[in-house]
């Protein structure tokens, strides 16, 4: 295969193993246990018996190479380190956050948050990045960005309950609006 292709097939095996282990393990027959481990030999064996045969030596370069870090291994085991629409406890203990944490949008969703706040949406929490880099690439993903700055720091002196997830993604079940900041040209 040439470097391009091995590339494309890397992003397909990513693109597969985060379908499966955050959102439809059911779809080829497995079962998350308890914070979101599965088996890599029983992974690897469902997706061939379902038409998506996965290489161990192809499974090893998605979780080496990720730039997010999706994936965590454990020995003989493999999970998704966040963004799950199955219910799964992760198992992350109360992390107390920086002072501010950002959250990467597109301008058309501003008048919902300012009017909600953060919402999980389909997810279990509400993803939040340690600096405005990553905030800004991961809004990016949905047009032009806008970054929000949260107020992290006050959230947890009142009450609000933090994780980190193993690849740095901060972690809380919602953020009421007046906890934002927003961009002064937004």
């Amino acid at each position: 295969m040439t470097e391009r292709n091995d590339d494309r097939r890397t992003v397909t095996v990513s693109k597969y193993l985060s379908k499966h282990l955050r959102h439809r393990p059911d779809r080829i027959g497995i079962t998350l246990e308890d914070g979101g481990w599965v088996e890599i030999d029983t992974l690897l064996a469902a997706a061939a018996a379902h038409g998506f045969p996965i290489t161990r030596e192809e499974l090893d370069r998605v979780v080496a190479t990720n730039d997010k870090k999706r994936f965590a291994v454990e020995g003989t085991r493999i999970r998704a380190s966040q963004g799950h629409s199955v219910d799964v406890d992760l198992g992350l203990p109360p992390a107390a956050p920086p002072s501010y944490l950002y959250h990467g949008t597109v301008a058309r969703n501003l008048d919902a948050i300012r009017a909600e706040g953060l919402r999980p949406m389909g997810r279990h929490d509400v993803h939040l990045s340690p600096d405005r880099e990553t905030a800004t690439r991961v809004g990016a993903r949905r047009g032009r960005p806008v970054v929000l700055a949260v107020d992290a720091g006050a959230m947890h002196r009142d009450g609000h309950v933090f994780h980190v997830s193993e690849n740095g993604v901060w972690l809380t079940k919602a953020v009421p609006p007046q906890y934002l900041r927003f961009p002064e040209r937004h």
